[in-house]
């Protein structure tokens, strides 16, 4: 049997699914080309790390596309001094590719097991500038200000929290709408009562466990 060609697939998924989804910004392609993804699937679907789909991650959550995950970390602008928070740790790889463009992330889970796993993976790859957390962040995390918060969830409506959960110059990244067919937003704050939306590409994500679900309509 032919041993599968992690890099090879790795450079596929960069040239056919990214980059043609206008990820273009050289910083993201480099992580995502550095940090293994195929690491932080779980190891039933480790030759689909790299496919053009959500893998199952389990408890009803997916892992997000990789032409997604580029997309949000271009949208983010992500800056090394930035202070991030990520609600919705899942697979970790998205937080392991912010780790390496940011100063310091926060992340935070509301399932045990996900947490655990990439605690372990990230001691594995010796990323030390996240920390990992257990618990409900769907309506804010803390007293501070983030430069950047990504909420890998799906959500009715944007939570106040979060708008004001950002520094000035922050910029929060959020999924909003029905499916098949949700919105994803960039939300970045221009004044202390100011902010400014931007439309950036149609996608579908499971709900963000803990907010207000989105309604539905019964025919």
């Amino acid at each position: 049997m032919t041993a599968f060609n992690f890099e090879q697939a790795r450079f596929n998924m960069i040239e056919q699914q990214i980059r043609p989804w206008e990820v273009l910004d050289q910083r993201v392609l480099d992580t995502l080309t550095r940090m293994p993804r195929e690491d932080f699937v779980p190891e039933r679907y480790r030759n689909l790390a790299f496919s053009d789909v959500a893998i199952p991650l389990g408890h009803g959550e997916v892992m997000l596309k990789p032409n997604v995950e580029g997309r949000i970390l271009q949208a983010l602008a992500p800056h090394p001094t930035d202070q991030a928070l990520e609600v919705g740790t899942g697979s970790g790889y998205l937080t392991a590719c912010l780790a390496q463009l940011v100063h310091h992330v926060v992340s935070v889970d509301i399932i045990p097991e996900f947490t655990e796993a990439v605690r372990l993976k990230f001691k594995t790859h010796g990323i030390a500038n996240a920390a990992l957390h257990t618990g409900d962040a769907s309506r804010g995390w803390g007293e501070r200000r983030y430069n950047l918060i990504v909420v890998t969830g799906s959500v009715a409506k944007i939570d106040e929290v979060w708008r004001q959960s950002l520094s000035l110059g922050g910029r929060l990244f959020i999924v909003t709408g029905l499916p098949p067919v949700m919105e994803a937003l960039l939300i970045t704050r221009a004044g202390e009562q100011e902010w400014t939306r931007a439309s950036l590409f149609e996608t579908e994500l499971p709900p963000l466990r803990g907010a207000a679900p989105v309604k539905t309509f019964e025919f």
